[in-house]
């Protein structure tokens, strides 16, 4: 690592747990916010894997340790395999966010596989990795952990907003941020166009086809976490055991689940938007390749949406991960506590160095 820049592979696994996501990017050491996207790649889940993950919130401590290490592998294996397709570029760092199981910070507890000594093994490659747990310890949310990158790395916008597994926004006033989870996305979503033979909804096709209920909205809307102020985040566990019960609850068809839901979303992002007409917000994540979707947070917003290329739209958090990595290895401030709630800024996650 003698040269003025830094090679950093972001690792990114999200709630919805369609693939693993891979930036590699190339630092600048002397001005952490310089980058370059060198490339991206996304490794589709296979059914087994799929199905180990959205499972793994069932495993006893003794199955998620044997998990932890096997995912870890897998991890390490995709990765050899991208930088392969990266040319063999010398990789200084492995930044590794894993996939969460349980995440409850409330209670204490944040969990998430994908072993940093197993990955290191299995690269020979510097790891960092469970970026969470400090933040936890110290009494934040552990989430969310963007925030950083969206204030350096994407300092144009006022409002970053992903909508992934779950929907999270950062917001910027002057040289501060503020940022927290809106409410469950794509993990509802999703969950519903199972139900109807698709792995998402495609273009908003499905939901489109539906019609607003809105006694269930009205519901949805008045869930206790949306009256919680300050730092807040949400977890898998929030959509198995308050979301999807309550759902449950009507008896209406998943057309109209899914129209009720997308209005959901964008009624609550627009809560969460204080804009001007001159403001910007960059959208990122699945959920932008949803008409239907954006079409509703464009119609209640009046600030300028931007959709970014599709390397962002698919990557930011797998290049904001190898962001939070750069920082950690250094011991450079990566979390911060007006975000997390946690008792002071900090510099997390565990280093493996090889």
């Amino acid at each position: 690592m003698c040269s003025n820049y830094i090679y950093v592979i972001g690792a990114m696994s999200g709630t919805s747990i369609d693939g693993l996501d891979l930036s590699l990017v190339k630092f600048d050491k002397n001005i952490h916010s310089n980058y370059k996207i060198i490339n991206t790649y996304t490794y589709d889940y296979s059914n087994i894997w799929i199905s180990k993950l959205k499972n793994s919130i069932h495993c006893d401590k003794k199955e998620l340790r044997k998990l932890d290490v096997e995912y870890g592998n897998y991890i390490g294996d995709k990765i050899n395999t991208f930088i392969k397709e990266c040319g063999n570029i010398k990789i200084d760092i492995i930044s590794s966010h894993g996939h969460t199981v349980h995440h409850k910070p409330n209670q204490g507890i944040t969990y998430q596989i994908g072993n940093g000594k197993s990955i290191l093994e299995k690269t020979k490659c510097n790891v960092v990795c469970n970026f969470r747990i400090q933040d936890v310890k110290l009494g934040g949310q552990g989430a969310p952990l963007v925030p950083i990158g969206d204030l350096n790395l994407f300092s144009d916008y006022k409002y970053c907003l992903n909508i992934g597994g779950f929907c999270n926004i950062s917001i910027k006033k002057d040289k501060t941020i503020n940022a927290f989870d809106i409410s469950p996305a794509n993990t509802v979503l999703n969950y519903y166009s199972n139900k109807l033979g698709y792995d998402y909804d495609i273009n908003g096709n499905l939901s489109k086809k539906g019609n607003i209920n809105y006694k269930l909205l009205s519901k949805l809307n008045r869930m206790a976490f949306y009256k919680i102020s300050g730092p807040k985040s949400l977890g898998i566990e929030y959509v198995n055991e308050k979301v999807i019960p309550l759902i449950k609850s009507y008896s209406i068809n998943n057309y109209d689940i899914l129209m009720t839901y997308i209005e959901h979303i964008s009624y609550q992002i627009k809560k969460s938007i204080k804009e001007k007409k001159d403001d910007k917000i960059l959208i990122t994540g699945g959920g932008v390749y949803n008409k239907t979707l954006v079409q509703k947070i464009e119609d209640k917003v009046e600030c300028k949406i931007i959709i970014p290329k599709k390397d962002i739209i698919e990557h930011k958090e797998s290049l904001i991960f190898a962001y939070l990595g750069f920082l950690k290895y250094y011991n450079k401030i990566n979390c911060l506590s007006n975000v997390t709630g946690a008792r002071k800024d900090h510099s997390s996650g565990f280093v493996y160095k090889f």
